[in-house]
């Protein structure tokens, strides 16, 4: 069992910038995947950045060069830096484990039925 909690959420203005973090807790987390994910209303949860428990990370189309994922596994934090963010980009951001599954390293695709586990999310708002 993994339980995740995401922070850092807000509204913002666009072109500006917000660090969203999550931290984690559970047993056996060594080999753990972590991603991010966020929606819209409406919409399906979208895939936007993964990393898996060795550091290889992915990234969605959509935030690949704006977004980065990063994790400090002593301190059980995953963190996503957004710069540059757009309106498009207003949506609930979830922090999202797996023990098990994670995309391949440098895959666009990052579905989210693979994880298990998943926060409560946040939200980012961002207005023009």
């Amino acid at each position: 069992q993994v339980h995740l909690q995401e922070s850092g959420g807000a509204s913002v203005q666009a072109g500006g910038s917000l660090r969203l973090s999550c931290s984690y807790s559970g047993t056996n987390t060594k080999n753990i995947c972590l991603a991010w994910l966020r929606q819209t209303p409406g919409e399906e949860r979208e895939g936007i950045a993964a990393i898996s428990s060795a550091g290889g990370t992915n990234y969605a189309n959509s935030v690949r060069g704006r977004f980065t994922i990063s994790k400090d596994s002593a301190k059980k934090t995953l963190y996503l830096q957004m710069h540059d963010l757009e309106p498009e980009d207003t949506a609930v951001y979830y922090c999202a484990a797996d023990l098990f599954l994670c995309p391949q390293p440098g895959d666009f695709f990052i579905p989210s039925a693979i994880f298990e586990f998943w926060g409560q999310g946040t939200q980012v708002t961002v207005s023009s």
